[in-house]
């Protein structure tokens, strides 16, 4: 089977439109027509139901359960080239979002590189739903997300839970270890969405009074924005940790407190065989790396700033 009829098939399947997938592969329409049929041809059964007037695709039967071997044929070509590089060097392509690499999986990273030589590691960052899509398409090999979605190909499992606190200057402009939403000016708010059920809990307690002074969508850039002793941000465990390490922060609790962020790892079940080690090694250090973590934040006291901020 040719890659390219393949990688077509699978475009059609996932935009159900000829006329979308000959965009995005900036090809043809007839092109496109003629890939799939030189792909029905070599398999010897419809792929597609062709009806006058239908806009969307419809695949035939066949054509669905092909989906399955036509994405594990791509996982195999895919491999395949892998063989032709170092076999002594194992990669391992991570996806994660910006605020768990950068707070909660840096030091593990640096852990692995330093303890293996032979392990290379290409860390990607998207946002939880992007990263399902990479998984499922395997272009990443392990994941770690906010959300649990359903895909048929992909094992969800929680690995990892943490509280969200307030967080202030060493000016706090609400010096209380216990302290409600109500008390904060909202229009003085670092806004960062963790995740669905925060943003949730904070369009119910914060987002009717105004709109955030900063809202951007890294912990990195959060922090360098940071400026006005006033401002302040509600966050994690692991994303205060981070910020503490370049400022001194007061951090309080809320009273009206938000739902914990919950992060899952996120795997395919028709693993990559070149990488499946890679994983698996990657996978046991994980779970001791996240056992041994320990997180104490001190409540109603300035601490951190280590780190000058650049």
């Amino acid at each position: 089977m040719n890659l390219a009829d393949i990688e077509t098939f699978l475009t059609i399947v996932d935009t159900k439109s000829i006329t979308k997938t000959a965009e995005l592969l900036f090809l043809s329409q007839p092109t496109v027509s003629h890939r799939l049929r030189a792909l029905e041809n070599e398999l010897g059964f419809p792929l597609i139901i062709r009806k006058k007037g239908h806009k969307q695709v419809e695949l035939t039967p066949k054509g669905t359960e092909f989906i399955t071997i036509a994405e594990r044929w791509i996982s195999l070509w895919k491999e395949t080239q892998s063989l032709l590089m170092n076999q002594e060097q194992k990669l391992l392509v991570i996806g994660c979002t910006d605020s768990l690499s950068t707070a909660l999986l840096a030091p593990l990273y640096r852990q692995i590189l330093k303890d293996d030589h032979r392990m290379d590691l290409h860390i990607r960052t998207h946002q939880s739903s992007e990263l399902y899509n990479l998984l499922n398409n395997h272009d990443i090999d392990i994941g770690f997300v906010y959300h649990h979605l359903h895909y048929k190909n992909i094992i969800s499992e929680r690995i990892y839970e943490e509280k969200l606190y307030l967080v202030q200057s060493a000016a706090p402009a609400v010096p209380k270890p216990l302290v409600h939403t109500d008390e904060l000016d909202a229009s003085r708010e670092l806004f960062l969405s963790w995740d669905n059920n925060f943003q949730i809990w904070h369009d119910r307690w914060l987002a009717a009074s105004s709109r955030p002074h900063i809202a951007v969508d890294t912990i990195t850039l959060l922090g360098r924005l940071w400026q006005d002793p006033s401002n302040w941000m509600i966050a994690p465990e692991s994303a205060i940790i981070e910020v503490s390490r370049y400022r001194p922060v007061y951090v309080s609790r809320l009273i009206n407190q938000p739902p914990n962020r919950v992060c899952y790892k996120i795997t395919h079940k028709n693993p990559k065989l070149t990488n499946e080690r890679a994983v698996a090694q990657f996978e046991e250090i994980l779970e001791t790396y996240l056992e041994k973590r320990k997180v104490s934040i001190p409540i109603g006291e300035i601490f951190g700033g280590q780190i000058a901020a650049e």
